[in-house]
């Protein structure tokens, strides 16, 4: 009975592990409004939450409609601490084109939650919700 509650909690922490390990690290930037038209829904509003993706995650235009939960890990410049504490989760609405300088180009609200704006541009960790 001890080796199955051994087990068992084994299992319990090689899925937590797993599901950490399953975030994706890049960079994130913004853009302020306004956000319509965008290249997923034309002139329709989607909120504040949301996000343009880089080639990186583009994926031909699949990536419209995804959801991803972002949190910033650190500075890519001379910001110090530019983090806040928790994570947002956006939905892929517009493109990002090629010299774009992050991997997910979060709105301006999207951004601000997760770190100081004055920083610009932040290293995350994001993975599709």
């Amino acid at each position: 009975m001890a080796t199955k509650k051994v087990i068992l909690i084994i299992g319990i922490v090689a899925v937590c592990f797993a599901s950490v390990t399953r975030a994706d690290q890049g960079t994130a930037t913004f853009y302020t409004p306004p956000y319509v038209p965008s290249s997923c829904y034309g002139n329709q509003d989607k909120g504040v939450l949301i996000a343009a993706a880089s080639d990186a995650i583009w994926d031909n235009r699949r990536a419209c409609g995804r959801r991803y939960s972002v949190r910033c890990i650190g500075g890519t410049n001379n910001t110090p601490n530019p983090c806040k504490s928790g994570s947002v989760v956006v939905t892929i609405v517009d493109y990002c084109p090629p010299g774009c300088r992050g991997t997910i180009d979060l709105s301006q609200e999207a951004f601000s939650q997760i770190a100081n704006p004055d920083a610009g541009n932040v290293r995350i960790e994001y993975n599709q919700v």
